[in-house]
């Protein structure tokens, strides 16, 4: 299959491959897209439901030229947790709302990229910012994996090792799906020793609508109850997180293009794809769904198959839209273990640290430069040490009569940008053409 000319128009496969490929699609983006609602305690319907929605607003946006999938981004995982530390129902949409302000300033990027070109505004997050945060927000998410573990550690310990047997010895899909491969195995040896309580599934419909109203941002001002305070803390909380996810979203197209041989941050445009990755995330976070971003594991296939027909990916997004009226299938998810989830996430977290040293390592980075030193450094106290040292991992800011909470992550983020812009020395270089740094929506 490798040695094939690339295939730019799927339809010359026949209609019986192309679906097999959307299928193929389907699979390797799953894993990683449902477990994002399983950690944070969202609805997986609603999750499926606008990973698809958001693939065809991007497809559509982009003048349907890239072929690329929006799964569930795990970067902001940091700011669930920060929120609704333990997955409460009624502080989800809470953070989802500052989630779709965070994908909101994707689209003001998207401007300055229109009007002033992209090179000169992605210079103001370079690797010295973005490497760092990505470190720290592994490392902010370590303690939850750990905590999950410890409930069982045999069956923790399952999906560990078969993470990495396939990611390491793995070939074609098995070494694309390895997370996805490692809560199957590790879910069915739960299942066989008794430690999973199927009742949610057998009580579940089978046909149900993927959104549910108390779920979405809207019901907070619905309500009658709403915490302006949390409402605030969350804004400011989660949006830094998208200056990491924008660089990460520039690396991605640069990947896909390179994969598919077309540069598509020149045509159609950075900023249309910021717009539709961006927009897709602000819209799915008002309706309850996880933050969305371009997936490396749809790339992985890409490369596979040499099947570059942008039709394929939409269709994986249809049958994602398809799957997610099915509440069975989502209270299937539901009942997975607390340590299967440990499991993949005590890898997972730690991988998301490794991209960001990745990040800072393939960019060339100089640290014999003081000035990098300090900027890394103080990006990773302060996001550790607030996260770890303070009650409720927060700085407490009185602002009138509101009570603003600033995450480690966030303080770090502010501090490190503000940094990166005045001090002196700054490398202009990054803006040519920033390097990959691998995707955060993936392991």
């Amino acid at each position: 299959m490798n040695n094939q000319e690339p295939i730019r128009d799927a339809r010359t496969l026949g209609t019986p491959k192309m679906l097999v490929l959307g299928l193929q699609h389907l699979f390797a983006m799953f894993g990683a897209t449902v477990l994002v609602p399983t950690l944070t305690g969202l609805s997986v319907q609603t999750t499926l439901f606008f990973a698809g929605l958001a693939t065809l607003f991007c497809h559509l946006v982009t003048k349907k030229k890239i072929p690329v999938f929006l799964g569930s981004s795990f970067a902001f995982l940091g700011g669930y947790f920060a929120i609704a530390p333990n997955g409460e129902a009624e502080l989800l949409p809470y953070a989802c709302f500052g989630v779709a302000c965070a994908g909101l300033l994707y689209a003001v990027l998207a401007l300055f990229c229109k009007v002033y070109g992209s090179k000169r505004v992605v210079r103001f997050f370079p690797p010295v910012v973005t490497g760092p945060i990505i470190i720290a927000i592994g490392l902010c998410l370590s303690s939850s994996a750990i905590q999950n573990c410890t409930q069982n550690w045999f069956i923790a310990l399952v999906a560990i090792v078969v993470v990495i047997v396939c990611n390491l010895w793995g070939r074609g899909m098995v070494k694309i799906v390895p997370i996805l491969l490692g809560v199957v195995a590790s879910y069915l040896v739960a299942a066989l020793t008794g430690n999973v309580d199927f009742t949610g599934v057998r009580e579940a419909a089978w046909i149900g609508l993927p959104v549910k109203y108390q779920n979405t941002v809207f019901s907070i001002f619905t309500g009658g109850d709403l915490n302006t305070n949390l409402l605030l803390t969350a804004a400011v909380t989660i949006i830094p997180i998208s200056f990491a996810t924008m660089m990460e979203h520039v690396g991605d197209i640069s990947a896909i293009g390179s994969t598919v041989g077309q540069n598509f941050i020149e045509d159609p445009g950075l900023h249309r794809t910021l717009i539709g990755d961006g927009i897709g995330t602000a819209i799915a976070a008002l309706f309850g769904a996880p933050a969305n971003t371009t997936y490396g594991e749809n790339t992985g296939v890409l490369a596979l198959t040499k099947v570059y027909d942008p039709r394929v990916i939409r269709l994986a997004a249809v049958f994602s839209i398809i799957i997610s009226f099915c509440p069975k299938f989502a209270e299937l998810i539901h009942a997975m273990p607390a340590a299967t989830i440990g499991g993949v996430s005590l890898i997972l977290y730690g991988m998301i640290s490794a991209i960001g040293v990745r990040n800072v390592v393939e960019n060339n980075v100089d640290f014999s430069n003081t000035r990098n030193i300090i900027i890394a450094a103080l990006i990773l106290v302060l996001s550790i040490g607030i996260n770890y040292g303070l009650d409720g991992g927060a700085i407490q800011i009185q602002a009138g009569n509101a009570t603003i909470g600033l995450t480690g992550l966030a303080v770090a983020s502010f501090v490190g940008i503000i940094l990166n812009a005045v001090l002196p020395g700054r490398d202009e270089a990054f803006a040519e053409q920033p390097r990959d740094a691998g995707s955060l929506g993936r392991y």
